[in-house]
């Protein structure tokens, strides 16, 4: 599987190239699925207007609205109560995961109670995260993100790739987002963390990590 890791959707000329190089040809010959979970578990966005706008290709940071041939939504709460042959073959028939901000934790344990985390990496699509989406990707997300507590407590996330990711680096809207705060987060991370803003995204290929960015950003490594 090849996953864009970003931290505010395809919104520069050099990620949106990237998604394209991944998928190996036009966005308007892909098929979508969009994965609005991770809202539902975040105190700040929630069920309601926010996961209708990401849906429906209305959001802010630039996802769904960007000309796919077709787009789809996969609802990881409802899977585990219709059989996996309702679901599963459409996943693995699609080109690309949409895969929205929101809340990492309450993500993850979707992802696992759906079955989907053991699915994913099987697949061929290309998995696109924003925030959250990215970050459940990690061995783990670190206290400073915490947010929904899953019922065995914990910051573990899928450990799919082996390193952190501190989303919207500098973002005028979050003020604790600082470089400051993400060293000291990185510092509490075992192995790489990255800090990066909207304009940053990690691609991961067979395990090669590469940087893909119209902003700033830092790699922590110990």
């Amino acid at each position: 599987m090849k996953l864009l890791l970003t931290s505010g959707g395809i919104n520069n000329k050099s990620i949106h190239d990237a998604l394209v190089d991944m998928l190996g040809k036009p966005i308007a010959e892909s098929n979508a699925l969009c994965i609005p979970t991770a809202m539902y578990g975040h105190p700040w966005v929630g069920p309601g207007v926010q996961a209708w706008k990401f849906i429906s290709g209305k959001e802010e940071n630039p996802m769904i609205n960007l000309g796919w041939k077709s787009v789809g939504v996969l609802e990881l709460t409802a899977l585990p109560s219709i059989d996996q042959d309702r679901w599963v073959p459409l996943v693995r028939e699609t080109d690309v995961l949409l895969v929205s901000g929101g809340d990492a934790l309450y993500l993850c344990h979707w992802m696992r109670q759906s079955g989907l985390a053991d699915l994913l990496p099987s697949l061929h699509a290309v998995y696109v995260g924003m925030s959250a989406g990215s970050m459940v990707m990690a061995p783990k997300i670190g206290d400073f993100f915490v947010g929904w507590t899953p019922p065995n407590g914990g910051d573990e996330t899928l450990g799919l790739v082996d390193f952190a990711m501190f989303p919207h680096l500098d973002h005028e809207m979050l003020p604790y987002n600082t470089m400051v705060n993400a060293e000291k987060w990185a510092a509490g991370m075992q192995g790489a963390a990255y800090a990066m803003d909207d304009q940053t995204a990690i691609k991961v290929i067979d395990g090669e990590v590469e940087v893909v960015s119209g902003g700033h950003w830092k790699l922590f490594s110990h």
